[in-house]
């Protein structure tokens, strides 16, 4: 029985959870370690094929290069329609997010693991990054202009000296709600990964409780599916 919290019992252990018991190590950050290994292994197994095979003919059959080479084009080719002519300069943070997301979804379909986005401190780790990046790149891009689109509409557009002014009346309404709204979508991006993945994982294994054969391949089906969307869904809002 899992010995999280008082009077929690009889609920199923992960080998992330037993790791934590013995080397005293919170089972998230093992979770995500892993997460990330598997990343770093992806990465070097492609790289190194596309290097011996001199990255133009693809490989025969199913490999992980065919997959991730099938995975990333998709993206890119979003990620070029969404963000712009500058999707190259950051698309290494959509699809970092995008993959693992992934793998820590898909890490919980299998017995006895369990990933890392089913615990708030992931999911709102990498909601504020996302959050941090895309509100830096907006600085960048328009300088102190970035803060226009937290003052409301502007209703008179006067010119003074041959330079147009924009006159946001509305902007003591707007500011302090937009801004509001604006740091809610930390918490919109968190709950929305966390509450699909735990609600998926628990029709999962209430499934694989009630009737052990055939019917919860159906559903580890669906949870696949759903734990693909919710990773391209992060990676689409981070776009």
């Amino acid at each position: 029985s899992r010995r999280r919290g008082q009077g929690r019992t009889n609920e199923p252990v992960s080998v992330f959870e037993l790791l934590e018991f013995a080397i005293h190590v919170p089972w998230v950050a093992i979770s995500a370690s892993l997460s990330a290994l598997i990343m770093i292994f992806a990465g070097l197994r492609v790289h190194s094929a596309i290097a011996a095979g001199g990255g133009v003919l693809p490989e025969e059959g199913f490999s992980i290069r065919n997959v991730l080479e099938v995975v990333v084009e998709q993206l890119v080719d979003l990620a070029e329609m969404t963000i712009g002519e500058d999707y190259r300069r950051y698309f290494p943070v959509v699809g970092t997010i995008f993959l693992f997301v992934l793998i820590s979804n898909v890490m919980s379909l299998f017995p006895g693991l369990l990933g890392s986005t089913s615990d708030v401190n992931t999911t709102t780790a990498w909601a504020i990054i996302a959050f941090g990046v895309y509100n830096f790149v907006g600085v960048k891009t328009h300088g102190w202009k970035y803060i226009y689109q937290f003052m409301g509409p502007s209703i008179w557009n006067p010119k003074i000296g041959g330079k147009t002014w924009h006159l946001r009346l509305l902007m003591p309404l707007f500011l302090p709600l937009e801004i509001l709204l604006h740091f809610a979508r930390i918490i919109t991006l968190s709950v929305r990964l966390l509450a699909n993945m735990f609600a998926d994982h628990l029709v999962v294994m209430t499934w694989i409780g009630l009737v052990p054969v055939l019917v919860p391949a159906i559903f580890l089906g669906l949870g696949l599916l759903v734990s693909f969307l919710q990773a391209f869904v992060f990676a689409l809002l981070t776009m």
